[in-house]
């Protein structure tokens, strides 16, 4: 838990989260860009680096953004911070998508609401190459780590890894290179 973030209360913890869970759209990428602004960039909750950190435990376990944000909640107020940023995030959304489904069976056959549904997967698509191009633009510095987010992307768009497989291994190959920079340097 982050001493110096103690003071965001965790009334300010849940308002947040629901605010994102509420106006956070197109799921994941898109969500964890949003998540990124609100608490990386405006209100300063951790720094750049404890986010990727956040972003990276959050891929391994399914779902990134809800992972994200238990990360940040718990970093901020330890457990109970973890559980409220969860609870909040994740409330807007059940709520929305239980109405959203129940309108959705209901008029489903209309071909204005089929329309509509198609006309969003394009911008879903933008909002994450957005988001990717912002991320790689911080994170990817000097060849090593170029190289290494092009491995990590034949990996799992040609080879079909999983993302998780995938972390593990430049988890564990970073680990390697810096356990020998120190022995031999």
């Amino acid at each position: 838990m982050n001493n110096s973030a103690q003071k965001v209360s965790l009334t300010n913890i849940f308002l947040t989260f629901a605010k994102i869970g509420l106006t956070g759209f197109g799921g994941g990428m898109a969500i964890v860009a949003l998540i990124e602004r609100i608490c990386v960039k405006e209100k300063r909750w951790l720094g750049n680096e404890e986010f990727m950190h956040g972003l990276a435990f959050g891929q391994i376990l399914g779902p990134f953004s809800l992972n994200t944000c238990t990360f940040i909640g718990h970093y901020l107020r330890g457990i109970r911070g973890g559980i409220i940023a969860a609870v909040a995030f994740i409330l807007p959304s059940f709520l929305l998508v239980t109405t959203l489904s129940w309108l959705y069976f209901t008029y489903h056959k209309l071909p204005q609401l089929q329309a509509a549904l198609k006309g969003t997967n394009p911008v879903v698509i933008g909002l994450i190459v957005v988001v990717a191009i912002d991320m790689g633009r911080k994170q990817i510095k000097g060849a090593n780590s170029f190289l290494m987010a092009l491995l990590a992307f034949t990996a799992t768009v040609f080879f079909k890894l999983n993302a998780a497989w995938v972390l593990l291994a430049a988890a564990a190959w970073s680990l390697g290179v810096s356990i020998y920079r120190r022995r031999y340097s």
